[in-house]
């Protein structure tokens, strides 16, 4: 079974940094794109940074400029670099992606997948 592990969450003080990952289990799963997003308490989850299949990204306006999505040297494995952390960035970072995993030689399955989430928390 295809998933998404996350690892890289903690407590960090305002301006500080943390290093987000994220890795697909399967290597024959293709994906279309890895994405990041959060959920901070008693609101909905946004989308905070994407990297396509040719590693375009894009993000939320609000990291932009202090948030770094990139592809791993191992395969269907992003980071997600966070400098100058604020404490509204505090929230689950869940990982996220859609593709298409081999069934046999003729035969694709869409898959969408979702970590389990990894609590980062920005305070002094």
């Amino acid at each position: 079974q295809v998933q998404l592990v996350e690892s890289g969450g903690g407590l960090v003080q305002p301006g500080g940094s943390l290093r987000l990952s994220c890795a697909v289990s399967s290597s024959i799963f293709s994906p279309y794109a890895i994405d990041w997003y959060r959920q901070a308490p008693g609101k909905q989850r946004d989308l905070v940074a994407t990297i396509n299949l040719n590693n375009i990204t894009d993000y939320a306006e609000s990291v932009k400029g202090r948030f770094t999505i990139s592809r791993a040297a191992a395969k269907n494995t992003v980071n997600l670099q966070m400098n100058s952390l604020k404490p509204e960035d505090t929230a689950v970072y869940y990982c996220h992606t859609e593709g298409l995993e081999p069934v046999d030689a003729n035969t694709d399955r869409y898959l969408e997948l979702w970590g389990q989430g990894t609590l980062v928390t920005v305070s002094s």
